[in-house]
């Protein structure tokens, strides 16, 4: 517990990480100031509660996974992500590293955690994977359902010069075919760049 002790320590003004100690007990043996300021919300300290009373119910049984992985493979880390309760009625997503420690005897004397809030991170993904869908989308319109029309007007601006052999004609067609053409490259552009 000694080196742990001492990560405590070095983490215990840190606004970013928090640092936790489980006891066989599944009570909180030590909760850094961060954690106790971030989740414990009866402005109290969260030494001594059950693990559980932070956490998304559904996250308990990772937690449970998790602790028999650090104990049947003793000094590995494991990782985890889990949602904490806000206090405000929704949760922030937290990543954590967790290690089994034992007395000097080597009897299992609890599980250390390190963690720190992916909320922003995991938000942010999930927008740019929903930018991504939506680039998708314009994508296939933009290939499959714009220039299919398109192709359709410059094959038509072919048949009416062919059918109307009269200058006037000829070279609106012309005009129509060039027109179309710059267009249809734009969406060519366009459907490329979405697609890198």
């Amino acid at each position: 517990m000694v080196r742990y002790q001492q990560i405590n320590e070095f983490l215990k003004d840190s606004s970013f990480f928090y640092t936790i100690a489980i006891g066989m007990d599944s009570c909180y043996s030590y909760v850094s100031k961060n954690y106790d300021r971030n989740f414990d919300f009866t402005n109290g300290t969260l030494l001594g509660k059950h693990f559980s009373i932070t956490l998304h119910p559904a996250d308990i049984v990772i937690c449970e996974q998790v602790g028999m992985q650090c104990f049947t493979a003793p000094g590995q880390l494991f990782s985890a992500t889990l949602r904490k309760h806000d206090g405000r009625g929704g949760f922030v997503t937290t990543q954590w590293e967790m290690q089994a420690f034992f007395d000097a005897q080597g009897q299992p004397e609890g599980i250390f955690c390190i963690g720190y809030n992916i909320t922003e991170f995991v938000d942010t993904r999930s927008k740019l994977d929903s930018a991504h869908t939506q680039l998708d989308e314009i994508g296939f319109i933009q290939s499959h359902l714009v220039r299919k029309p398109l192709a359709n007007i410059i094959g038509l601006a072919g048949l009416i010069a062919e059918e109307l052999a009269d200058k006037k004609v000829d070279q609106l067609c012309t005009m129509l075919k060039n027109s179309t053409a710059e267009l249809d490259q734009i969406v060519k552009d366009i459907s490329d760049k979405t697609n890198e």
